[in-house]
């Protein structure tokens, strides 16, 4: 499958849309039921407006009434028309009702006996049972047309005032939902919906942009930086670009690491060759001639011995290295006397300082401790001492000194030989790297004794550097962590 074609199948399966779609609905329903609540809540705010209105408007009409009783006159029919003409609202309606529901009085209509019985109309039911009632836009069936009533019941006079408003265009606006109001939420569900688009979008294409590199990883697909161009400037884009440039710095690494582990293997493979061939060598000669003299007999097998003691160091070495590759979880520290441990190497080697009529300068305390792993201390100071032997020269001074700090301990191994060419001077740690291979072999050497210096320093925190002395010979100058 190319990349076209799934590029399209992870937009097919891209949850930035679902995403959207999820958000956009529930924004549209919060939106929605905001306008509703909104709707209800100023309805029912303007029908109590337009009622009160009403009401207060038969009160009025009561108390007239009322009044004029006190004063001595009669409450009739032409003291109500009376009023309305004193207080015209304009197409209003005005209806007095007896209990019950007979029609006594219509400013629209004369002849009230006409007019079928109120009794079961809701307003007029309201007004009974709780004083006050009304209905909204309910057609009527004597002047034809919509109205709003408003009905208000005086028990005293066993009397129903009824009002009423056409429900025309100008109430039917004042009923109806705020249009401005109406509008900014439209404008504001539009804004909304292309931000949130406009940013699913965006975090869609860095979740499809990671699944793409996802799945090209999980089949082992090469990675270029070109692949961060399609992420979006964004702070999601900038981490899912931190975390291509990590695999692709770890994708490097890795085949460096791989060629170097190839480049260890044919090493091996190579010093192991040696040896081994040499031996076969001289023990296929001894076994095919019986006849040969004692002494020639006795020099091969030493040979051999001799041979089979590198293949030892070699193994050893190897091993070492592989140790402190592990890292240090597997390697055990304790309190260690340095000053000792350097005491007993000098010991150990007096015989091939004096065949080769060098000396060993000490300047260190008597005492000096670490919290470090034996054998990789030991690994240091032997190596260096016999890479010092081997490469120095004859006649030549050998001088380790130290000088204790707060935290670590610092070094310096030097010899007054004849140094090392200046361009070999940043190889010299590296494994199998040897100056003269000839002369290496020669004496000995497997090629990774600075190797294990420079890993064991590292083991124990410290620093290793190495350098030509301006008077001639070589230094290594290295730090060893106090407490580990």
């Amino acid at each position: 499958m190319d990349i076209a074609s799934m590029n399209g199948n992870i937009r097919k399966r891209s949850i930035g849309g679902r995403v959207f779609i999820l958000i956009l609905s529930l924004f549209v329903f919060v939106i929605f039921s905001f306008v509703f609540l909104y709707k209800s809540n100023d309805n029912k705010n303007r029908i109590e407006n337009i009622n009160q209105r009403l009401q207060d408007y038969n009160d009025r009409m009561y108390e007239v009434l009322q009044l004029q009783r006190q004063n001595g006159g009669i409450a009739d029919i032409g003291t109500i028309t009376e009023y309305i003409k004193k207080h015209p609202q304009e197409n209003m309606r005005v209806t007095l009702i007896h209990e019950n529901g007979t029609v006594i009085f219509d400013s629209q209509r004369k002849k009230t006996e006409a007019i079928k019985n109120h009794a079961n109309r809701i307003e007029f039911r309201k007004a009974l049972k709780d004083g006050r009632g009304y209905d909204i836009s309910r057609p009527s069936a004597t002047v034809k047309g919509n109205f709003f009533y408003s009905a208000t019941h005086y028990p005293a006079d066993s009397l129903v005032i009824r009002t009423a408003l056409p429900f025309d265009e100008d109430l039917g606006k004042d009923l109806s939902t705020d249009i401005i109001f109406m509008s900014i939420s439209i404008i504001a569900l539009i804004i909304v919906s292309v931000s949130l688009y406009r940013f699913i979008n965006r975090v869609s294409n860095n979740v499809t942009q990671l699944r793409i590199f996802a799945s090209k990883t999980n089949k082992n697909m090469t990675l270029n930086i070109e692949d961060l161009a399609k992420f979006s400037d964004d702070e999601l884009g900038e981490i899912s670009e931190h975390i291509v440039k990590l695999y692709i710095r770890l994708q490097k690494t890795k085949n460096q690491q791989n060629i170097l582990k190839r480049q260890l293997t044919q090493n091996i493979a190579h010093e192991l060759k040696t040896p081994i061939a040499s031996i076969e060598g001289y023990l296929e000669t001894i076994l095919s001639s019986p006849d040969i003299d004692e002494e020639t007999r006795t020099r091969f097998i030493k040979r051999c011995y001799d041979q089979s003691i590198r293949l030892g160091h070699l193994v050893n070495d190897i091993s070492a290295l592989n140790q402190m590759d592990d890292g240090m979880a597997n390697i055990q520290f304790t309190k260690i006397d340095i000053a000792q441990q350097i005491r007993k190497i000098v010991n150990e080697v007096a015989l091939e300082l004096e065949n080769r009529k060098m000396t060993f300068d000490l300047h260190i305390p008597p005492t000096m401790h670490i919290n470090g792993n034996p054998s990789l201390i030991y690994s240091i100071f032997r190596n260096l001492t016999d890479n010092a032997i081997a490469y120095a020269g004859e006649g030549t001074t050998i001088t380790l000194s130290a000088t204790g700090h707060a935290d670590n301990e610092a070094f310096r191994f030097s010899d007054n030989g004849a140094g090392v060419p200046q361009h070999h001077l940043d190889r010299l740690f590296e494994r199998f790297y040897r100056v003269d291979k000839g002369r290496s072999r020669k004496m000995g050497g497997t090629g990774l004794g600075l190797s294990i210096v420079k890993n064991a320093v590292l083991a124990h925190v410290g620093s290793i550097k190495v350098e030509n002395n301006h008077s001639g010979g070589l230094c290594l100058t290295f730090t060893l962590r106090k407490n580990l």
